[in-house]
């Protein structure tokens, strides 16, 4: 997405009305934002946008990246973001072996999250049940105890990628097949065009 070098373009200021949307939509993608929200996008905070190449529009506050969108699709977030509030994003892991692929740029292979190494979600978590069944608190999405996202991730939601060994994730992107379906295959694209650290998007300048 991002492999090529990009040039810092000029920022303009958005209308108060345009951050409340925004901030509701990001709220409705990422609803573990919510603790974080007023420090990520704060009620008086000067939001700002810079158009980039092929439609994409990056956000930016004080002078830190903070999303980027292609036309109107779904916010995802920088990875400087991502770094600052990882639990706040769903996330798979790759192994070892797929570092240097994705960190090229190269699209991310179901092969790379399905080895000893890789962890793809459990599935424990589903979507609208009651916490707290159980008289344990319930089990809540996030990260268990073996590194595994507790909701199965479906097609075209965005996501983080983690490596194994590393203590900051590497990319993000949108899948392009659920995470169910991966563990079914065992082969295949699983995200393609990914923001990765290292890439042109990872290096712009937004001072």
């Amino acid at each position: 997405m991002f492999k090529k070098e990009l040039s810092a373009a000029p920022k303009s200021k958005l209308k108060s009305s345009v951050q409340r949307s925004l901030r509701q939509s990001l709220l409705s993608t990422y609803p573990l934002l919510g603790p974080y929200m007023d420090e990520i996008l704060p009620k008086k905070g000067s939001l700002e946008a810079m158009k980039l190449p092929d439609r994409c529009t990056l956000y930016v506050l004080d002078s830190q990246p903070l999303f980027f969108q292609h036309d109107t699709s779904t916010l995802l977030p920088h990875l400087r973001l991502v770094h600052r509030f990882p639990a706040a994003f769903p996330s798979i892991r790759i192994d070892r072996g797929a570092i240097r692929f994705v960190l090229s740029g190269a699209t991310l292979m179901a092969p790379g999250l399905t080895s000893t190494g890789g962890r793809l979600p459990s599935g424990a978590f589903v979507a609208g049940e009651e916490e707290g069944e159980g008289g344990d608190g319930g089990i809540k999405e996030g990260l268990d105890e073996e590194e595994r996202w507790t909701r199965e991730l479906g097609k075209g939601e965005p996501v983080v990628v983690r490596a194994e060994g590393k203590t900051e994730a590497c990319a993000v992107g949108f899948l392009v097949m659920g995470t169910k379906e991966v563990k079914e295959k065992g082969k295949g694209p699983v995200i393609e065009d990914a923001h990765y650290l290292g890439d042109g998007l990872w290096r712009i300048s937004t001072d």
